[in-house]
């Protein structure tokens, strides 16, 4: 996982910066911002393999993030993050290209987990695209 690059989007701060700092610490490239259009205008700047996205957040939230991730950048994965009250609302991020969710608050441990699963599925379909097209 030492090239894995990930974007965090959550619109709780403490939360977010606690992430990143924790991600950084373990060698992985990860940045965090708290609005969904930063999302977007950073991934259209330098994609990342995975974006960790909340669902519920002031202005785009994270279903309608999810589909101009998926739409601009299909080999992103994206792992949702939900509170207990949305997790319908995660579920159906799966229906529209979510790679997993994880309930809030995430424990470490579990996020890179599914981090390490999600960069594999991503690096997979990749080399397969390209072996496809050689």
């Amino acid at each position: 996982m030492e090239n894995l690059s990930v974007l965090l989007v959550d619109d709780e701060e403490d939360f977010l910066r606690t992430i990143v700092k924790r991600l950084l610490k373990r060698g992985i490239a990860a940045q965090g911002v708290s609005r969904g259009e930063e999302a977007l205008a950073l991934l259209a700047e330098k994609p990342r393999d995975v974006v960790v996205l909340d669902v519920k957040m002031p202005g785009m939230g994270g279903l309608e993030v999810l589909k101009h991730i998926k739409a601009q950048w299909p080999t992103t994965e994206v792992i949702m993050l939900t509170g207990h009250a949305s997790v319908d609302a995660a579920m159906e991020g799966m229906d529209h290209g979510a790679f997993d969710y994880l309930m809030k608050p995430a424990d470490l441990e579990d996020l890179l987990y599914k981090l390490e699963d999600a960069y594999r599925k991503k690096t997979l379909a990749e080399q397969q695209s390209s072996d496809s097209r050689a």
